[in-house]
Order: structure tokens, then C-alpha cells, then sequence
């Protein structure tokens, strides 16, 4: 036996170790459950656009950061004036779309007026609704006017329906975005993924990742095979049900359960019968058992909600308590309404995880009151046409992950078909407010109104389950907004 020759391979084996280490790996495959309708965010209300394109691919002229805060994007800084109705945001003088055109204030005066616009397709076109007029200034400089002051104003601007588009790229967007992110689109294989790749002309930080997939696997128990086989490095929001304490015991895997802005609700039809009768909808509130929903939806991690609203917000006010389980006050109230015997309807889930399971529960607690319900399983797109748009439905289970969004119950033109002209009055004020502690106040008067109507039932907040490989660092704990951030995300080894 040669040792010299042995003891030369045994060290080029420590070499190409140490080498190894100091290489870390550069790609990244993420699992999603949805695969979303198109990847323009200011065209389209699906969370599956933003977890995508937000801060990766798109910018806005601000941000929303992992606490929930507002921070400089393509506006690196910016003045208000006394009387809180004048922005003048000093622009990125170094930023340009990723098809080589470059970003300055005509890109902004076109995104907003785009978004605010008769015949805007935004989905949050509401956001925009305070603007009185944009104004360029010079090539770095716009100037926003208001109709009135707007606390949450820079805080809308961070929202993925507000980023910044081009004139020139800006109607290809939903097959091929055009951003100035830090990544830029490479490929959408329809029904499989959808891969970005780092942008070499970025303006700011670079980001560490050279490529990262996003894969779409619906199913649960695919999740949990493509993770524990290394397919998938990472899911931020994991349906892994009753997996979860295999994989939290597992070395190789991080699990990180975080808040979310989804609150997960029984949305009802307010405007076909019976549930135009408030009694209807609160007999359903009381046959409703969060508890057991939530254990069998959530694996136990949600937060049970009495109202539109985020626990994690310093104006959630708790409404849990105002319909309580009670099957016999259930019975009770649809007898009041006129439905001794219950009656049939009918329960459209999409495909997420809460929705399917959490349906087959809500159906089987219904069914104590009288109520039957046919279980109609849709795929995405369905949901969104049927149910979203076009509101052809009697009960369905969603989770809104949009932040702050309690405002959706104040539009003529919403899915839910609720309306009030008592809580329409509360949201134009909070508009106008800006003092912090009297739009707290405002906020839990608009809690308090549209659970007192029983508009939809309101069951948790949707947990961030977050299952990544241990040696991942920079994914996100929480999801004040409805985003998968990779821009400080890299491998340790």
C-alpha cells in the first residue's frame, strides 16, 4: 500500500471539505400552495402574486418590512408638509427596469395615476383614492397632493399594488414582469414554478442568491415529501398538518411559527337569502366551534378572531366572546328567522390547506343547527371568477392577508355584499385621521359594527408556519404583508 499516495488523497478529500464549506450554496427552491392567476400586483387582489414578485421582482416608492414598518424603497426620502396633504419624495437617481429603461418621476406620475385611474383594474384601487394630483418636479423629485391628510398614506405606498411600473413594459406584466428589484423574472413554467434570478444592475444591496424557484405544490402531504427529500429547502407557509412534530424534531429543518395579516373567515353572501337575515347569520356565529376549527385547519396555531381584524395590531379589540358555541341559541335564532329545519347551501373552498380541511369541519357543525351544505372543492382561478368577482356563492372559507384591510367591508362592489352606511361613515372618517390614538379608536368601532352584523363568521388568524432547512437564514418570522422577501436571504455554509 502506497501511504504517501493514501495520505495525498485523504488530503485532497480536506481540500475539496474546506472548499466546500466556504462555497455557500446560491439557489434556493421554495414551496407555495398557489400558483397565481398572472404576476402584475397591480392588477390582481391574489396573495400568490405578491408572495412572488414583492420586493423581489417589484418596488414601490416604499416598503413594508418584516415588523411591519415603513422603509425607503425607490423614494429614498421624503417631505410632508404642516398640514399633512403635500409629499415631495426624493427618488433613487441610480434605479433602472430590468429591460435596461430607466426609472425616474415620469414612472411614478404614470404608476399612480395608472392605479387611480376610471378605469384602473387595481384591485386596491382605494389606496389611491386620496390623491388629488402627481406632480414631477424634476427627474428625481415628485410631488404628491392629497384631498385631505392621510395617516396611513406612506404605509399604502408600500403595498405590492402600488409599485412602481414602466409605460414601456407595464401592459406585459402579468406574463413577464418588468421591475427594478433586486431579482429579475426568468421563467413561468404554467402549473409547476415560477424562477427569478439576481439582478446584476440592482441599484442597492445585492442579494445573495443567484436563482431561487418557486415551486407550487398545493398538496399537503407532497409538501412534506418534497421537503423531507431535499427537493424543497424551504416553504414559509407550510401546510405540513400532522407532520409538523416529525419535522420540529428533525435537526436538519427550522420551524418558525410567526403572525400573519390573514384573517381567515366563513365568508357569507349578505346579499342572497337567507343570509340577508342578520338572525341566519348569527345562528351560523354560534353553531360555529373555533376551537375545534382551528385544531383541525391550523394544527392548533391560530389565533381565534371576533371581527376583521389582526390580534398582532394595537387596535384589535377581543370580540370572541359575542357569539359563543351554542347550538341550542343557533337552533333558537333560525327558527326566529323563519328556517325551523335548516336549510341548504352551498360551501365553495379554494384549495388551500384551511379552507378544505377547515370546510369538512364547518359542514359537520352546520349540520347540528339543520344547515346542510354542499362541499364544492375549486381550483384558484375558479374561486377567483366565481366567487371573488363574480360573487356566485352562499358560503365560502378565505383568509385575507391583506394588512389593515377591515375597509374591504365599506366597498358597494365587494364579494361579501354587506352594506352599512354606519360603518361606511366610521371608515370615511378614519380616511381623514391621522392622530394614531383616534384611528385606534375608529378602527375598534368598525370591529365592533360588522361583527354586531354578523357579516361573515370569523374563525383565526391564519399562523405562519415557516419549515425551512436549518443552515437557511433571512426568510421572514412573520407576514405583515403578503410577501416571501428574499433579499437578505442566503445559506450559512
Amino acid at each position: 500500500m502506497n501511504v504517501f499516495a493514501s495520505a495525498l488523497g485523504a488530503a485532497a478529500i480536506v481540500l475539496a471539505s474546506a472548499s466546500g464549506a466556504l462555497s455557500a450554496r446560491t439557489d434556493l427552491v421554495l414551496g407555495v400552495v398557489l400558483e397565481p392567476p398572472h404576476l402584475d400586483p397591480t392588477a390582481g387582489a391574489a396573495a400568490a402574486i405578491d408572495e412572488i414578485v414583492y420586493a423581489n421582482i417589484f418596488e414601490g416608492l416604499t416598503r413594508i418590512g418584516p415588523k411591519g414598518e415603513v422603509l425607503p424603497a425607490l423614494a429614498e426620502s421624503w417631505e410632508v408638509s404642516d398640514d399633512g396633504k403635500t409629499y415631495t419624495f426624493h427618488l433613487r437617481q441610480n434605479a433602472t427596469f430590468h429591460d435596461g429603461t430607466s426609472f425616474d418621476a415620469e414612472d411614478v406620475k404614470f404608476s399612480l395615476e395608472r392605479a387611480m385611474a376610471e378605469d384602473s383594474t387595481n384591485a386596491q384601487k382605494v389606496l389611491f383614492s386620496a390623491i388629488e394630483s402627481v406632480e414631477v418636479v424634476d427627474a428625481a423629485t415628485v410631488r404628491v397632493s392629497l384631498k385631505h391628510p392621510q395617516g396611513s398614506f406612506l404605509y399604502n405606498l408600500g403595498w405590492g399594488d402600488a409599485v412602481i411600473v414602466a409605460p414601456e413594459s407595464a401592459e406585459g406584466n402579468k406574463e413577464k414582469p418588468i421591475g427594478t428589484g433586486p431579482f429579475k423574472f426568468q421563467n413561468w413554467a404554467r402549473g409547476s414554478s415560477v424562477t427569478i434570478v439576481k439582478n446584476p444592475d440592482y441599484w442597492g444591496e445585492p442579494v445573495a442568491l443567484e436563482r431561487a424557484e418557486f415551486r407550487f405544490i398545493p398538496d399537503a402531504a407532497a409538501s412534506v415529501t418534497a421537503l423531507l427529500s431535499g427537493d424543497v429547502q424551504a416553504f414559509p407557509n407550510m401546510q405540513a398538518g400532522d407532520a409538523l412534530p416529525q419535522i420540529e424534531a428533525d435537526s436538519r429543518f427550522k420551524v418558525v411559527i410567526g403572525a400573519t395579516e390573514g384573517e381567515t373567515i366563513l365568508a357569507m353572501n349578505n346579499g342572497k337569502e337567507p343570509l340577508n337575515d342578520l338572525k341566519v347569520r348569527q345562528a351560523i356565529s354560534h353553531a360555529l366551534n373555533r376551537e375545534e376549527i382551528i385544531l383541525g385547519a391550523s394544527s392548533g396555531h391560530g389565533v381565534p378572531i371576533g371581527s376583521h381584524f389582526s390580534p398582532a395590531n394595537e387596535a384589535y379589540v377581543d370580540l370572541t366572546g359575542l357569539y359563543p358555541h351554542d347550538v341550542e341559541k343557533a337552533k333558537q335564532l333560525l327558527a326566529e328567522a323563519g328556517y325551523p329545519d335548516g336549510f341548504s347551501a352551498t360551501l365553495k373552498l379554494p384549495p388551500p390547506n384551511y379552507a378544505r380541511q377547515g370546510g369538512e369541519i364547518i359542514a359537520s357543525q352546520l349540520r347540528e343547527i339543520g344547515i346542510e351544505l354542499e362541499i364544492i372543492p375549486m381550483e384558484w382561478a375558479q374561486w377567483l371568477e366565481q366567487v371573488f368577482t363574480n360573487k356566485d356563492y352562499d358560503l365560502t372559507i378565505i383568509s385575507h392577508t391583506e394588512p389593515n384591510d377591515i375597509n374591504i367591508y365599506a366597498r358597494e362592489d365587494y364579494y361579501f355584499n354587506y352594506q352599512n352606511p354606519e360603518f361606511n361613515a366610521v371608515i370615511e372618517e378614519l380616511e381623514l385621521t391621522a392622530d394614531p390614538a383616534k384611528r385606534n379608536e375608529l378602527y375598534g368601532q368598525a370591529q365592533r359594527i360588522i361583527a354586531e352584523d354578523a357579516v361573515n363568521g370569523f374563525l383565526f388568524q391564519l399562523p405562519k408556519i415557516g419549515v425551512w432547512d436549518a443552515k437557511l437564514e433571512g426568510l421572514w418570522e412573520n407576514s405583515p404583508i403578503q410577501a416571501n422577501d428574499l433579499t437578505k436571504v442566503r445559506w450559512t455554509e
